[in-house]
């Protein structure tokens, strides 16, 4: 079964960046496809990825990430507003998508959509069996 969560983004704005890391890797740990609202700053999307790399193991096999931004180009006025609203909210804009690698077989992105692919429940039971042999 594939539990999807959706993480608002008032759930991590008050965690220190390793917090953020800490609280996704764990979700990705027990196999939950998460939905975030906004963004990772860039460097904590490093430290994730870090963190993910020196997780892996035979029963984590690691995440798939990706970002989609909700604002397109701008420029003059709409730049300035959309500079001065992500300076007053945060990192609210946006759509961040994560899954472990075992589950999430390919996220394609174009920048108008996001789609994940995921390997069936009953393909990954039996790569299981097939290893435990």
């Amino acid at each position: 079964m594939l539990t999807l969560q959706i993480i608002p983004y008032s759930d991590i704005e008050h965690l220190s960046s390793i917090g953020r890391i800490r609280k996704l890797l764990n979700l990705a740990k027990e196999e939950k496809l998460m939905l975030l609202q906004g963004r990772l700053k860039k460097e904590e999307e490093v430290e994730l990825i870090k963190a993910t790399m020196e997780e892996i193991n035979k029963d984590f096999k690691g995440i798939e990430l990706a970002v989609m931004d909700t604002v397109g180009k701008t420029s003059g006025f709409n730049s300035i507003k959309a500079n001065f609203i992500k300076l007053m909210i945060g990192n609210r804009q946006g759509l961040t998508i994560i899954g472990p690698a075992n589950i999430v077989k390919k996220i394609k992105k174009d920048p108008k959509n996001l789609q994940v692919i995921i390997e069936e429940e009953s393909k990954r039971k039996t790569k299981k069996k097939k290893k435990r042999k």
